[in-house]
């Protein structure tokens, strides 16, 4: 009974641990504590341990509701509901690496993406360039990765004026949250940055309008400054603006 009692409360502690792991990772590497290669591998440790603890609190749940230990089996619960959110918060991520093209430069125009312009100074340390295509990655590549990814991702038709559709994207990226980084209405520009939460990575965006016959013709690029893959945030980042616009 007392092998019980000690397995119980070393997964409750193992199971806060874990969680602990999960948290501190990212908010470390936000705060210019830890680097990024270290914070990466914190998360798929408290994922994979988390899994471990899951397994083992199971078993222990079972042999202390067979022995009547009332009081260990609802320990083991609290351990299992612990362990449970790692693999909730980080699971989907994981899995959704596996189903995107590891890319992470998207736009509504891949034969003449929108430039970026006053972003460029934001990204001077970036670890992505913001031109499009790569050596490794050639433009042509790229595109058809990601046409074949995203099919939706296609440049917006509106009967709206240049300068009332940069005033639309503009308002549009503030109520998403981005932060503004230049509006030029003259060469039909909107510069803006999104920061995630946890790890506080960066992904630049540009909104380019141009005039069509109908009005204008809206164009988005969104980009991230760190990581090879962006799990399909930039994608998702463009249909959600154009959704709203």
């Amino acid at each position: 009974m007392e092998e019980i009692k000690s397995s119980t409360r070393m997964l409750l502690l193992s199971a806060v641990i874990m969680l602990v792991i999960l948290l501190t990772g990212p908010l470390g590497y936000r705060f210019g504590v830890v680097p990024l290669e270290p914070s990466m591998i914190s998360l798929l440790v408290a994922v994979l341990g988390s899994v471990l603890v899951l397994i083992g609190t199971i078993v222990y749940s079972f042999i202390a509701s067979k022995n009547k230990l009332l009081k260990d089996r609802n320990i083991l619960l609290l351990s299992m509901g612990i362990s449970l959110l790692p693999i909730i918060i980080m699971g989907p991520q994981m899995v959704g690496t596996g189903s995107v093209p590891p890319i992470h430069d998207i736009t509504t125009d891949t034969e003449t993406p929108p430039e970026f312009k006053e972003i460029l100074k934001h990204r001077a340390h970036a670890m992505n360039d913001a031109a499009y295509g790569s050596e490794q990655l050639p433009a042509e590549e790229l595109a058809a990765m990601q046409l074949a990814a995203y099919p939706g991702v296609v440049p917006l038709e509106t009967e709206l004026t240049v300068d009332e559709a940069v005033s639309r994207a503009e308002q549009v990226l503030r109520d998403q949250g981005l932060e503004i980084i230049a509006v030029e209405s003259g060469t039909g520009l909107v510069e803006a940055t999104a920061t995630t939460f946890w790890f506080g990575f960066k992904d630049d965006l540009v909104v380019r309008v141009t005039a069509s016959e109908k009005g204008s013709r809206v164009d988005v690029r969104s980009v991230s400054r760190v990581g090879h893959s962006d799990v399909g945030l930039n994608a998702k980042r463009i249909e959600k603006f154009l959704a709203a616009f």
